[in-house]
């Protein structure tokens, strides 16, 4: 198979990669650059089952000619920054609905690819008032431009999948950490400590609780799915069997960095102490349907973000 893989210089994205290189596929890579880096793609350099192109999903004709002749796509490229001082509403709108757009516009007027899989994600179902979440979770109700992005590019591509023939897998995903993240709290913390490893600022009260799953157990769960999936369009949650706390991410941080005496300042947050508006407080996802196929994650939440902290630390 050659498998086209959106996004494949990013952080899960290169995970992919190496995971279906490994599997014996051949990959296509369709990266813009922009958040992602070729040294994450370093290990396949000159292998003939790697290629990459350096394009953009706005740019429609790109698009449709990274799609041609591949059997599956892995849709990864998007916009990730829910806090809007880093990212705003056209940002999202471009980045993750029209750049979705443009990819099934090309898949329907290609029709190569029998499979489409598209990362969705937690915030899709807003302040949920059951935890876990399940998929048949209703009604959903974003509260960050993102979270909606992510419902609406979800929504696009369960249409086009039931109307154009191919069969798609939309993964609804916690927070997922490891090496070559450089995004999100622990990411974020360790640049703070950096910069001064006395104190710690975090953001909110410090009960914000939520599943992180570390990404080799993120990318065996997605391509076990997606082969496993018996229906036109499936949804799946991925993440963890339990949560962590900032607080216990900000100790863990802590001690994988090998500082002491360090002041933890919490800032209170918003709206019920949530670190930004649009950040969900607590955030855990029913994984029984994914499960049932096979997959388990080997780490769980406290475990995922340690091993991640500690591989940072080392410059992962």
């Amino acid at each position: 198979m050659r498998v086209l893989v959106t996004g494949g210089a990013g952080f899960i994205g290169s995970h992919l990669v190496d995971h279906l290189i490994e599997r014996g596929e051949d990959v296509r890579v369709l990266d813009n650059l922009s958040g992602g880096s070729l040294s994450n793609l370093g290990r396949w350099r000159g292998d003939p089952r790697l290629e990459f192109v350096q394009g953009d999903l706005l740019n429609p004709a790109e698009v449709e000619a990274a799609v041609e002749g591949c059997d599956a796509v892995y849709h990864l490229a998007a916009n990730p920054e829910v806090r809007t001082w880093r990212a705003s509403p056209e940002d999202h709108f471009r980045q993750n609905i029209e750049a979705t757009y443009n990819l099934l516009e090309a898949l329907r007027k290609r029709g190569d690819a029998e499979s489409l899989v598209f990362t969705s994600s937690s915030t899709v179902y807003g302040e949920a008032a059951l935890l876990p979440t399940p998929e048949e979770y209703a009604p959903l109700k974003p509260i960050s431009i993102y979270g909606a992005s992510k419902l609406a590019a979800g929504g696009l591509v369960s249409a086009y999948a039931s109307m154009y023939g191919f069969r798609s897998v939309i993964y609804r995903m916690a927070n997922v950490v490891g090496p070559r993240s450089g995004h999100g709290v622990i990411h974020d913390f360790m640049e703070k400590l950096r910069r001064n490893p006395r104190e710690l600022e975090v953001l909110g009260d410090g009960t914000q609780s939520k599943s992180y799953l570390y990404v080799g157990d993120c990318v065996e769960g997605m391509v076990l799915g997606a082969e496993e999936a018996d229906k036109p369009v499936e949804v799946f949650n991925i993440g963890s069997e339990d949560r962590v706390n900032v607080r216990t991410i900000a100790r863990i941080v802590i001690e994988e960095m090998g500082l002491s005496g360090v002041e933890v300042r919490l800032t209170g947050g918003v709206e019920g102490g949530r670190g930004w508006k649009g950040d969900v407080k607590l955030m855990q996802l029913d994984t029984f349907r994914l499960r049932s196929l096979g997959w388990s994650p080997r780490l769980g939440s406290a475990e995922a973000v340690r091993e991640t902290a500690r591989e940072l630390a080392r410059g992962g």
